[in-house]
């Protein structure tokens, strides 16, 4: 029999172990609330695990020493709200693939504001700043909170400009909060820990590998009303953001570029294809974002 007093305990137990996702997470989580009495072995046969995938389960759910865990993410100021939480971001719960629970730290509370993601290019022109110094202001202004990815380029320059003007940001990075990447951004990240909002799926320890960003890019546009491509080239990563977000089903915003740059291709192309082009912050808050 599993405890369950403490759901967004369970979760984190079950995000811890290996040879599930996230959807068996959620459905193993589902389950226990209806059914509280359920064996771990049950579980495992009701969201469809194969045998490897079970014995990875049982061996590393065993090899977990919870209350330990817990008290290091205490000391890491390191917590967590799962799928099952008010606190969890409404619009990611709707998601095709949502995440089981999420790392945080810094303002959860933050999640319940008007979230719009702002993202670019890691390589980038003036422009593109010079677009973000004018767009910033007015989108904060009018309430919105800035999520980004902390990456290089676009992503750096959205939070140092959102703080800049007094406004509020979230991050969401593709390892583990107690990890740094990039360095260089290391200052930044922590200020955003501390005033603002630090998201990951991630366990602490977890390293940016490359396959994480794919997936960090489904939360940003996940938790955000819309996404706004400030500059991109042809096959950027933000162009994965913005896909996410078309496919959910949220709005796109795309500025326009210089047909000759290769820093706009990404951003042209998605206006040719039917995301909405803005030409400046007032003309997406007024006609888009009221």
């Amino acid at each position: 029999m599993l405890e369950i007093d403490n759901i967004n305990q369970v979760m984190l137990h079950f995000s811890l172990c290996k040879g599930l996702d996230a959807t068996q997470r959620i459905m193993m989580g589902v389950i226990l609330m209806e059914e509280p009495n359920v064996t771990l072995a049950e579980l495992a046969d009701r969201v469809g695990m194969k045998e490897k995938q079970k014995a990875l389960f049982y061996a590393s759910y065993a090899a977990i020493d919870l209350e330990q865990i817990i008290e290091d993410y205490k000391k890491l100021g390191i917590q967590w709200v799962s799928f099952f939480d008010a606190s969890f971001p409404h619009y990611l719960r709707h998601i095709y693939d949502p995440p089981s629970l999420l790392f945080y730290k810094g303002n959860i509370d933050l999640l319940k504001e008007n979230l719009l993601s702002v993202v670019g290019s890691r390589a980038h022109s003036r422009y593109a700043a010079e677009v973000l110094e004018a767009f910033v202001p007015r989108l904060i202004g009018n309430d919105f909170v800035l999520v980004s990815g902390l990456a290089k380029g676009v992503d750096t320059l959205t939070h140092q400009l959102t703080i800049k003007h007094s406004g509020k940001t979230v991050a969401v990075i593709g390892c583990g909060l107690d990890q740094c990447y990039p360095y260089e951004n290391k200052v930044l990240q922590e200020v955003i820990a501390k005033e603002h909002l630090l998201l990951s799926e991630y366990p602490a320890g977890t390293k940016p590998l490359r396959h994480h960003f794919p997936m960090r890019n489904r939360i940003i546009a996940g938790i955000s009303l819309g996404t706004l491509v400030i500059e991109a080239k042809y096959r950027s990563g933000s162009l994965i953001t913005a896909n996410i977000a078309l496919k959910e089903g949220r709005e796109v915003f795309a500025v326009p570029g210089n047909i000759t740059s290769p820093f706009s291709g990404g951003t042209n192309d998605l206006i040719v294809q039917g995301a909405t082009c803005v030409l400046s912050g007032e003309m997406l808050v007024e006609n888009y974002l009221k």
